[in-house]
C-alpha cells in the first residue's frame, strides 16, 4: 500500500545553532546578507527587511553607546558597539504559516570618512533560531560533534600540508602557501614572520634569546570579517621583543600555546602601542610555532582564533607543529635555492660585458633574461670584444642546462673566446680552436681527470667581426641561429649563413660568411630562448622577432629597442634563458683613412716616412709625427727586408691613431731584446716601447702588423 499523503506545510528546516548575518542601513534596506539569512529572513539586497524594521526602529531611539573606533588604511573611521540582544518572532519566507522564534543581536556600525563626518548609521544584525527542546537535546551532543569536527579539521590540514608544502622554491610563496592552508578552517588569522637573512637566501645566525631575533612580516591570511588593521603589515620588520618567559620555548624549537590571549597581553612585556602590532583585537587564543630546520630558527608561524569558538588545545598545537616542521624544510629548501640563484645571477651578470658599449665601429646594447620558474639562470651569454684597427667582434653563445654548472661552463667558453680573439683569428679558425678546446674538456671528463661541466659539451656559438673601414662583416656559426640585419630604410631579414656543427663534435669545418653592412644598420644577435617555445614552431618566434625589429627606427635607443623586443617576443614566464645583443654599426669616412702601396725597395722607405708626416700634418696631428714616422720606417724596412713586396701602409684616425704595415709573409714577428754586440733586432722593441699597443694578424694575403697611439700624443 502507498503511504497516505501528508497535507499542510512541512516543518521548516532550520539548522540548530546556525547564525545568519544581515547588514542594514538606517532605513532598514539590506546592504549585504549571508546565505543562511535567505533561509531565516525574507530579505534581499537592496530591499527593506520587513521582519527587522520594528526591532531596528526601537534600537534607533536609544542613545548610541560608546564603541571601539578604528581607522582603515583608506582613511575610513569605523565605530562599532553592541547595543542590545533581543528576541522576536517572525513569519514569512519559506516558513510561511509558522512562527519561528529568533534571537537577534544588533551591532551599530557608524562609518565616518575624512571628507564626510556623517555617512549614516549601519546595523549588523546576527540572527539565530531560538533553541527548542529538541535543539537543546541536540546541544547536549554538541561537545562530541565539536570534537569530531576539530579532528576532521586537523586531518584535513595535515593532508593539505603534505600535498601543498614544498611546491614552490620561492621563500615568500612558501610563507603564503602556509597561511592559506591554516585559514579559515584551522584559524581565523595566521601570520608568518621570517628572519631577514632567510629572505635573501642566507642562513640566520644562532641566537640564544628572542630579543636578538630580527624578523620581518612575510605573509598573512585572515577570515572574512576579521579586522586586523592595527597588525603589522606584510613587509615591515617586527619590533624587538623582550626575552620573556613565554617566548623561550620558541628559541628551543617548541610551540607556545596560549589558550587565553589576556595572559599573553600581560606577560609579553611590551608597551600597548607595540602590543597592537602583535596581538589582533578580539582574539581569544593563539598558538605560535617556530620554523625550525637544521638547528636554525628560520622564522615563526602564529595563528589566532576569534570567530571560531573553540580555543586552541594541545592537539591543535601538535598538528600545527607538524605542519610547521614540514613548512620549515620547504622554506629552508627555498632559501638555499634563493642563495644559489642569487649567486648564479651575480656570477652570470659579472661575466657579461656592460649592457651598453660604444666603440668606433658600433654602438651596442645587450640584455640577459633568466628563465622563469625553477629553471632560472642558464648558460646564455653575449660579448663585445674591441679588436685592433678599430674593428669589433660580436659573440653570442648558449650552453645546455641551467644553474651553476651551466654558468661555469659559459664562463670557460667566454674566457676561451676572448683569448682566441686576442690572437686576431678569422671567425672560422677561431671556432675551430674553440671546438678543439671543448673536445679536450670532453676527453678529460671521460677519463675522470677533470670535473669539466657537461654543459660545455652541448654549446653553440656565433662569432662575427665587423670592420668600419671596409664596412664588411665576417661571421661563422657553430650550431647557432644566424643574426638579423636591419639596413637603414629597409625591412629586417635573417642572414643566410652556412650552419656549422655545435661545439664538441669535431672534424667539421666552420664556413665564414661575409656580407656588407651599411652605416646605421642594426644587427641583432640572440639565443634560441628568445624565439623557441616548448611544443611551438620556431618560425613563429623568428617572425615575431623580425616584426619587432621592423619598428626599430634609427632614432630609438638600443636599450629601448631591446626591451620592446623582449616584451613582444618573450612569454611572461620564459622556459629558457635569453641573451640578446643589438649593434648599430658605424663607418669611417674617407678622410679618416689613408693608405699607400710601397715598392719592395729599401730606398722607398724615406718616401714612406714623407707620406706619413704629410698625412699627419693634414690631419693636424703633428705632435704624433715623430713617433709615427719612426714606427712606419721600422715596420716598412722590416717588411721589405724579410718579406718582399708588395708592402701596404695604412693610417687610420678616430679615437686612436692606427698605423698598419702589411706584407705577403706568413711569419709572425717576434719581440726580442738585442744584445750589445748585435747590429740589429732593436726595431720592433722600439715600436713596442713608443706605442700604446702593437700586434699582428694573419690575412688571406699574408700578415698585417699594427700599432695604436693615443690621439693626444700621451702613451
Amino acid at each position: 500500500m502507498r503511504e497516505p499523503e501528508e497535507h499542510g506545510p512541512k516543518p521548516a528546516s532550520v539548522p540548530a545553532g546556525e547564525t545568519a548575518a544581515v547588514v542594514l542601513d538606517a532605513e532598514g534596506v539590506v546592504i549585504a546578507r549571508s546565505e543562511s539569512a535567505a533561509t531565516l529572513l525574507e530579505c534581499s539586497p537592496g530591499q527593506l527587511c520587513a521582519p527587522l524594521l520594528e526591532l531596528l526602529s526601537r534600537a534607533g531611539t536609544e542613545p548610541e553607546p560608546a564603541g571601539r573606533r578604528t581607522t582603515s588604511p583608506t582613511g575610513t573611521t569605523r565605530t562599532a558597539a553592541t547595543t542590545r540582544t533581543t528576541r522576536t518572532t517572525i513569519t514569512g519566507g519559506e516558513h510561511a504559516g509558522q512562527s519561528i522564534p529568533l534571537d537577534c543581536t544588533l551591532v551599530r556600525l557608524t562609518a565616518h570618512t575624512r571628507g564626510d563626518r556623517d555617512a549614516g548609521a549601519r546595523w549588523l544584525v546576527l540572527v539565530e533560531p531560538t533553541r527548542t527542546p529538541a535543539a537543546a537535546a541536540a546541544a547536549a551532543q554538541a561537545p562530541a560533534a565539536a570534537a569530531s569536527d576539530a579532528e576532521r579539521r586537523r586531518t584535513a590540514l595535515s593532508h593539505a600540508a603534505a600535498a601543498s608544502i614544498g611546491a614552490s622554491l620561492d621563500v615568500t610563496d612558501m610563507a603564503q602557501i602556509l597561511v592559506n592552508l591554516l585559514v579559515p578552517d584551522f584559524a581565523d588569522l595566521a601570520t608568518v614572520d621570517l628572519a631577514e637573512p632567510v629572505l635573501v637566501g642566507d642562513e640566520p645566525p644562532h641566537h640564544d634569546s628572542s630579543g636578538e631575533v630580527r624578523l620581518r612580516r612575510t605573509a598573512t591570511a585572515q577570515s572574512p570579517g576579521i579586522f586586523a588593521e592595527d597588525l603589522l603589515p606584510v613587509g615591515e620588520a617586527l619590533p624587538p621583543v623582550p626575552d620573556a618567559e613565554v617566548m623561550r620555548p620558541l628559541m628551543e624549537g617548541r610551540p607556545v600555546l596560549v589558550p587565553d590571549v589576556a595572559v599573553l597581553r600581560a606577560t609579553l612585556g611590551v608597551d600597548p602601542e607595540t602590543l597592537r602590532l602583535f596581538v589582533p583585537s578580539g582574539a581569544h587564543s593563539s598558538v605560535a610555532v617556530p620554523l625550525y630546520a637544521r638547528g636554525l630558527i628560520l622564522g615563526c608561524v602564529t595563528v589566532w582564533r576569534s570567530q571560531l569558538p573553540a580555543a586552541f588545545d594541545e592537539e591543535d598545537a601538535a598538528v600545527l607543529h607538524d605542519v610547521a616542521s614540514r613548512a620549515a624544510l620547504g622554506v629552508d629548501n627555498a632559501r638555499r635555492y634563493t642563495k644559489e640563484h642569487r649567486s648564479v645571477v651575480a656570477l652570470q651578470r659579472s661575466l657579461l660585458p656592460h649592457s651598453v658599449l660604444n666603440t668606433a665601429a658600433a654602438d651596442t646594447a645587450g640584455i640577459y633574461q633568466p628563465a622563469g620558474g625553477a629553471a632560472g639562470v642558464g648558460g646564455d651569454w653575449f660579448d663585445v670584444i674591441p679588436l685592433p684597427s678599430l674593428r669589433v667582434a660580436f659573440v653570442v653563445g648558449d650552453v645546455v642546462g641551467h644553474g651553476l654548472e651551466a654558468t661555469a661552463a659559459m664562463a670557460r667558453l667566454r674566457t676561451a673566446v676572448q683569448t682566441l680573439a686576442d690572437l686576431d683569428l678569422d671567425p672560422g679558425e677561431l671556432l675551430t680552436h674553440l671546438d678543439d678546446l671543448v673536445l679536450g674538456f670532453s676527453s678529460e671528463q671521460m677519463a675522470g681527470e677533470s670535473r669539466a661541466e657537461p654543459a660545455v659539451l652541448g654549446a653553440t656559438c656565433l662569432y662575427a667581426v665587423y670592420d668600419p673601414v671596409t664596412r664588411r662583416c665576417a661571421a661563422a656559426t657553430a650550431g647557432h641561429l644566424p643574426p638579423a640585419l636591419l639596413p637603414p630604410g629597409e625591412e629586417p631579414f635573417f642572414l643566410e649563413m652556412a650552419p656549422g656543427p655545435p661545439l664538441g663534435v669535431g672534424g667539421m669545418p666552420f664556413e665564414v660568411t661575409e656580407f656588407e653592412v651599411r652605416p646605421g644598420s642594426l644587427l641583432a644577435f640572440f639565443t634560441d630562448g628568445l624565439v623557441e617555445r616548448r611544443g611551438g614552431d620556431i618560425g613563429e618566434g623568428l617572425e615575431k622577432l623580425r616584426s619587432s625589429l621592423a619598428g626599430a627606427g634609427p632614432g630609438l635607443p638600443l636599450g629601448e629597442i631591446s626591451q620592446v623586443i623582449c616584451d613582444k617576443v618573450l612569454d611572461p614566464e620564459p622556459t629558457d634563458d635569453v641573451a640578446l645583443l643589438l649593434a648599430r654599426t658605424r663607418a669611417l669616412s674617407s678622410d679618416q683613412v689613408a693608405e699607400w702601396q710601397i715598392e719592395a725597395d729599401l730606398s722607398r722607405v724615406a718616401h714612406a716616412r714623407e707620406l706619413v708626416v704629410g698625412q699627419l700634418s693634414d690631419w693636424q696631428l703633428d705632435e704624433l709625427g715623430f713617433v709615427t714616422e719612426l714606427v712606419a720606417s721600422e715596420l716598412v724596412t722590416n717588411a721589405i727586408r724579410y718579406a718582399g713586396g708588395p708592402v701596404g701602409l695604412r693610417l687610420i684616425r678616430d679615437r686612436v691613431l692606427v698605423c698598419e704595415v702589411s706584407d705577403p709573409s706568413g711569419t709572425q714577428p717576434r719581440l726580442r731584446r738585442a744584445r750589445e754586440t748585435d747590429e740589429g733586432g732593436r726595431g720592433l722593441f722600439l715600436v713596442a716601447q713608443l706605442t700604446d699597443r702593437w700586434g699582428s694578424r694573419f690575412t688571406p694575403d699574408g700578415k698585417t702588423i699594427w700599432t695604436e697611439q693615443a690621439m693626444d700624443g700621451t702613451p
